[in-house]
């Protein structure tokens, strides 16, 4: 695993030595650079709407509106998502959690992306864990959103057996609270129970930035998390980065390569900000960092 991360952070520092710098630096004869102008052919990343002014008491009604959900604990067990109960297991994924926030609160941020390069990487699974563990923050309010139309999986890791479309609430054809279910008092999640035909062309439409606004005014969640599809096998992903933030990139031990890694924070980086990779599937975890020995 030391290789792996030292190849990325090597690979990484490589690129951003040769990107230029951003606007408001200086040259090396103190004359102010111009900013980089974005990839051609793919539009610079939407600036997040600002967050909502606080609601007047009884603005808790629309989560109050939204269909309670109880997990099944052993299909949750079953499916590795581990954090919806805390303790030991819990601890890495609050880790990250606490990091996020952090992060989030000081620039002002509500909308986070989680994809990955590959399928099969673990992202979904990521992205329900650390929904869960932000989840017990009781000052919290949590949206998990299903962006990956092709292969939609959180219905079925958490056993939603509603047809929900979050991709109709993206064309604006209907509501959230009919396409969401409620986890305890704060955790909303939006799900697809059958594939979208045409992800791309509805993820590169007009209505998908009104929609996300739309969802921010009546529900004012702290945080966004939308479950994306893997950057390297379509256009999906690069066709909605620009709605978010920021990203967390899952990358798959022993299967993901540097190149991919190197590729995907390229990309992501010309049109949001990356808060890093997560190194997922790690057979030899270090055990110095546990608290097993706490329990």
């Amino acid at each position: 695993m030391e290789k792996i991360q030292s190849a990325i952070a090597k690979a990484r520092a490589t690129r951003e030595g040769r990107v230029p710098e951003e606007a408001g630096s200086e040259d090396a004869e103190g004359n102010p650079k111009a900013p980089t102008p974005p990839a051609a052919g793919i539009p610079d990343r939407v600036e997040a709407a600002p967050a909502a002014a606080p609601q007047p008491a009884g603005s808790d009604a629309p989560w109050k509106a939204l269909p309670m959900f109880k997990v099944d604990q052993a299909l949750m067990r079953r499916n590795r998502i581990v954090a919806f109960e805390g303790g030991p297991e819990a601890a890495t994924f609050d880790v990250m959690r606490t990091r996020l926030l952090q992060q989030m609160r000081a620039n002002k941020w509500r909308r986070l992306a989680i994809t990955s390069p590959s399928a099969g990487c673990g992202k979904t699974t990521t992205s329900l864990n650390l929904a869960f563990s932000l989840a017990r923050q009781s000052d919290q309010r949590m949206l998990l959103a299903e962006v990956d139309l092709r292969r939609p999986a959180l219905a079925r890791m958490l056993g939603v057996k509603e047809h929900h479309s979050f991709a109709q609430v993206l064309e604006g054809k209907a509501a959230l609270a009919d396409n969401a279910v409620r986890y305890g008092t704060n955790l909303a999640i939006a799900t697809n129970h059958d594939p979208y035909r045409t992800p791309a062309e509805l993820l590169h439409g007009p209505t998908v930035g009104p929609a996300l606004a739309a969802i921010e005014a009546r529900f004012d969640p702290s945080v966004m998390i939308f479950d994306m599809p893997p950057l390297l096998v379509g256009d999906d992903a690069l066709a909605f980065i620009g709605h978010v933030d920021c990203v967390l990139l899952v990358a798959a031990a022993e299967t993901t390569t540097i190149d991919e890694v190197d590729a995907c924070e390229r990309d992501l980086a010309a049109h949001t900000n990356v808060l890093g990779v997560i190194l997922n599937k790690c057979r030899y975890p270090d055990r110095r960092y546990g608290y097993s020995e706490y329990a």
